[in-house]
């Protein structure tokens, strides 16, 4: 039997219960897991609560990233073998699969062999954040040196991700954070410039740190009002990447800013990339290599263990972390 967290109601994290189960072999194309880490993010918080890009079918697994040995392969898997460390990706739906658990099964064009230099609890906090940020300002972005990097909720895993990506590129991070309180965590992380959104105007700042020109990119999971300003701190032709819904307020659409500077606002999700067999593996390889030489080095903000899953998610919401949460099984 393996301890397998699924919820029956949408809800808070409250909802969120370890169910005895016993899992099914894996079918043709899919692997089996004996998961020692798994990495949460804030798309499994939405799903979860019914606030997500898909719907759960109740009762429902949840989780996209999870680190761990194989113990069973399907039909038709190859480039693997049983005891072998691995770690899991967001290239499926949760609708389907799951890995918060002891165990899980996944597709196999999910799973990768991670550096032997990680540990479980670093492996599975790498894939989402990196991905993420990879296809949005390298893949679709093509991130250059003297380029200018908005990035908000910038202390996120993915926000930290971006940091490192640009400042990898030679590009300016500008991170923006609510408090100041992350200010200097968020500089010790790569950051160029920080921007307290309580006290500073995103606007007059981004102008005065880029000589008035503004950001090429703007890499924003928050949408909501916020949106119009990311518009004026923008550069002429610059693109802004929506890739979440944090903000609970409509998204405007910034119609003069837009027509005034050329901008593209492009709604995004890391699925572009992991749903692509060559772009998946041009960016798994531009995160191993980053891993290799240090340019790229995962955040841990806390961990959990299985059992204590519903206070992680509530730390996970509580927005106080700088990186990513983690539970450990």
């Amino acid at each position: 039997m393996s301890r397998i967290i699924r919820f029956h109601r949408l809800g808070g994290p409250e909802v969120l219960q370890i169910d005895e189960m016993e899992l099914r072999a894996p079918k043709a194309g899919e692997i089996r897991l004996r998961v020692r880490a798994i990495g949460l993010n804030r798309a499994e918080s939405m799903f979860r609560s019914g606030a997500y890009i898909e719907a759960a079918r109740l009762p429902s697994l949840l989780g996209y990233e999870a680190s761990g040995e194989i113990e069973a392969m399907g039909e038709g898997v190859t480039g693997f073998s049983i005891g072998d460390a691995v770690s899991t990706m967001p290239a499926f739906s949760m609708t389907e699969y799951g890995v918060y658990g002891d165990a899980a099964i996944v597709p196999a064009h999910a799973v990768v062999k991670h550096p032997k230099s990680l540990s479980w609890s670093e492996a599975a906090a790498i894939w989402m954040q990196y991905l993420t940020a990879y296809g949005a300002l390298v893949e679709i972005g093509g991130v250059l040196a003297d380029d200018r990097v908005i990035v908000t909720a910038a202390s996120s895993s993915v926000g930290l991700a971006a940091i490192q990506i640009a400042r990898a590129a030679g590009a300016t991070p500008i991170a923006v954070t609510r408090k100041n309180a992350k200010r200097e965590a968020l500089l010790k992380a790569g950051a160029g410039h920080v921007v307290v959104a309580e006290r500073d105007d995103l606007v007059e700042k981004t102008r005065s740190i880029t000589e008035g020109k503004g950001a090429r990119l703007v890499f924003d999971p928050i949408g909501g009002p916020g949106v119009e300003a990311l518009a004026e701190a923008a550069a002429i032709g610059g693109t802004i990447f929506l890739y979440g819904a944090l903000s609970s307020e409509p998204t405007p659409f910034p119609l003069f800013a837009a027509i005034r500077k050329q901008l593209t606002l492009r709604g995004y999700t890391l699925f572009s990339v992991t749903l692509d067999p060559q772009k998946r593996e041009r960016g798994v390889r531009f995160i191993l290599d980053g891993l290799a030489t240090g340019s790229l080095r995962p955040i841990i903000a806390r961990s959990f263990p299985l059992e204590q899953i519903v206070e992680a998610h509530r730390f996970l919401e509580s927005n106080e972390q700088i990186g990513k949460v983690v539970v450990t099984v």
